[in-house]
């Protein structure tokens, strides 16, 4: 009669044996990170080495994760290992060309029957693109053996058929970026493009005035260089200035930068593109393809809504006309 519930039992113990065997690695808790952003690094130790106590964990943090700090941990002792960068990466406060490239718990006692968190923060750079995958090798060391939980699938592979893999974390793009771009507004690599629009002109005019805001999401700076429209020959950028009440027209030389995170507001009274040699004139409510060309975010294609003459702001988009 004893035979049947041995059987089971050993089902359930080859059953709950595979299962663990999956969820046996070192993983990193927070599987999705975004560029230039702060990234809460906690490996999870599940399981000691065949029933030995872990006494040692130890965190790789990979090339182009900056500014890395450990947490420290009651009955550890904390060890990290600085280095120099391959290159050097923005940071907050300028650029950084070194830091910490390892960090090590030790001479704690983790039960084989018990998990533990370790934890670490530390900045994901620009490096990474979303779609990326960033690799943090682990070391886990008991009380006897140990585990190096270090394998990087090849190009193309998946880290399903390795036996030790490195906790791995997905790069995305930041959800407070996607959500911060105003519907209808352009996204061009860092760059977001809003509501580009032109002032209608009077028949037989040769400049029309065009109108944008440009805001720099990225770490880099970009450059304005050229703007361009269908019914003009050459797009310039114009800035204004009053000189002793002379309201002074020039060319910005060079270009116009446009620092990390500052928006530029291209607005009649101020900075904006000058359309010259016009073949046509622009009817309020038409739409005017061009573009507007910068440094790093190369061509971007636009349209221009084309206002009254002589407004301040882009028309409501609900096509309403208003009467004064």
């Amino acid at each position: 009669m004893n035979r049947i519930p041995r059987a089971e039992l050993l089902a359930a113990l080859l059953v709950s044996a595979s299962a663990t065997a999956a969820f046996a690695h070192a993983m990193l808790e927070r599987k999705e990170a975004s560029p230039n952003a702060a990234y809460r690094g906690v490996v999870q130790i599940m399981h000691g080495c065949d029933g030995r106590p872990t006494t040692r964990v130890s965190v790789t943090i990979p090339e182009g994760v900056t500014g890395a700090k450990p947490m420290p941990k009651a009955g550890w002792q904390l060890a990290t290992v600085r280095g120099p960068y391959d290159k050097p990466y923005p940071s907050f406060h300028g650029t950084v060309s070194e830091g910490v490239k390892t960090i090590t718990w030790s001479g704690g006692e983790l039960p084989d029957d018990q998990i533990d968190e370790f934890t670490f923060l530390a900045r994901i750079s620009d490096a990474f693109s979303p779609g990326a995958t960033i690799y943090f090798p682990v070391e886990q060391d008991c009380a006897k053996g140990g585990y190096r939980w270090s394998e990087i699938p090849a190009a193309g592979g998946s880290a399903r058929d390795l036996t030790s893999p490195a906790p791995a974390v997905r790069v995305v793009a930041a959800a407070a970026e996607r959500a911060s771009t105003p519907s209808g507004a352009i996204r061009a690599g860092d760059l977001s493009i809003e509501t580009p629009w032109m002032r209608a002109t009077p028949g037989g005019a040769k400049v029309a005035g065009g109108y944008v805001r440009i805001t720099n999401t990225g770490s880099q700076p970009d450059r304005l260089t050229g703007a361009a429209m269908a019914l003009s020959g050459r797009g310039e950028i114009h800035s204004m200035s009053m000189e002793g009440g002379v309201m002074k027209m020039a060319p910005v030389e060079g270009g116009l930068t446009i620092k990390p995170g500052e928006t530029v507001e291209l607005k009649p009274g101020g900075l904006h593109l000058m359309f010259l040699d016009l073949t046509g004139a622009p009817k309020v409510g038409d739409t005017v393809p061009g573009t507007l060309t910068f440094e790093r975010a190369g061509s971007v294609p636009v349209t221009f809504a084309v206002s009254p003459i002589g407004a301040q702001a882009p028309a409501a988009p609900s096509g309403g006309h208003h009467h004064h």
